[in-house]
């Protein structure tokens, strides 16, 4: 395969205007084999934005890019921390600083593909994670609540966070809580390009009905896959019930499943239903950003040569 090389700045971020390809989209829209695909034409390496797939053994229900997948291209951030343990956005917008700058050593395009909204924005500072340290006694007292609890506090508080957040997931419900009550409200995205990056951000999307149809036959694949003996298997390596739940969408499914608490057609479709409106909430996320360059089919010519010609223009590598 033909490969552009285009020589990236190399040196400290804050002299130059860093170039980083972007690759959004909701779940099932074909992120990571277009990340592959461009990777390969455009000598690049890629950083893994997805809050789950950084977990070991969260393999077949994060629906994680395989080895075979990869087809040999170096993939960052995923499989590098315990889940038992919790990795934040601060994490990963400090490891993913160092990449960035590792990967443009190496001469080598950075790729981000994923679909963390709230990583990425944060990766390249169109959010400012604010500096709140852990409130303890607040978190306990929190802990006691329901996720619908939370999420209805949240509601009552932060309105347009409520919009964007994964309302079953008592971690994030309960972290944008603690930063609500230090200084008043989650931070809301900046409506600015970072000074560091030169950034082209390409969006797959499809029709609603189209990426329904893709997310129920992605789910069925994964169950047959061994997703639920994956489950088993955590649970039997010590991950408690209680953090598999907590890790959400799949996870929190099977830990129902297990326990006994929903029958296997309740897992199924309970999840379907829930895979589908995180996918909106993806969507709604990521159309307040106007930078992106949507394309309907990640196969589209259309988008190489988007990046061909962004690659070719040095206009904006030095400031």
């Amino acid at each position: 395969m033909e490969q552009v090389r285009v020589r990236l700045p190399v040196g400290p971020l804050v002299k130059s205007r860093q170039k980083i390809l972007i690759i959004v989209g909701p779940t099932s829209s074909g992120k990571s084999a277009l990340g592959v695909m461009l990777a390969r034409k455009f000598d690049g390496e890629i950083i893994s934005a997805d809050s789950r797939q950084v977990y070991k053994k969260l393999d077949i229900g994060t629906g994680k890019i395989t080895a075979s997948e990869m087809k040999g291209i170096s993939h960052h951030l995923l499989s590098i921390v315990s889940p038992k343990k919790i990795f934040t956005a601060h994490d990963f917008v400090e490891k993913g600083h160092v990449l960035i700058k590792e990967i443009t050593a190496r001469g080598k395009l950075p790729i981000i593909a994923g679909g963390t909204g709230f990583y990425i924005d944060a990766l390249v500072g169109r959010i400012i994670l604010p500096n709140v340290p852990a409130n303890e006694k607040l978190r306990t007292r929190l802990l006691k609540k329901t996720a619908g609890q939370l999420y209805s506090f949240l509601e009552k508080k932060d309105p347009r966070r409520a919009k964007t957040i994964d309302q079953n997931n008592k971690r994030r419900l309960i972290r944008a809580l603690e930063i609500i009550v230090a200084i008043g409200r989650v931070p809301k995205n900046m409506d600015v390009r970072h000074p560091y990056f030169d950034a082209l951000w390409i969006g797959i999307r499809h029709p609603l009905k189209k990426l329904e149809s893709k997310i129920t036959a992605r789910l069925r694949t994964r169950i047959k896959q061994g997703m639920i003996k994956e489950g088993r298997k955590l649970h039997a390596s010590g991950l408690s019930y209680k953090r598999m739940f907590n890790l959400g969408l799949e996870y929190r499914a099977l830990s129902l499943y297990l326990q006994g608490k929903i029958t296997r057609p309740q897992m199924f479709d309970e999840l379907n239903r829930d895979i589908r409106n995180y996918a909106k909430k993806q969507i709604t996320y990521w159309t307040r950003n106007d930078s992106i360059k949507w394309f309907d089919s990640p196969r589209e010519r259309d988008i190489a040569d988007c990046v061909r010609a962004w690659m070719q223009d040095r206009t904006n590598d030095f400031r």
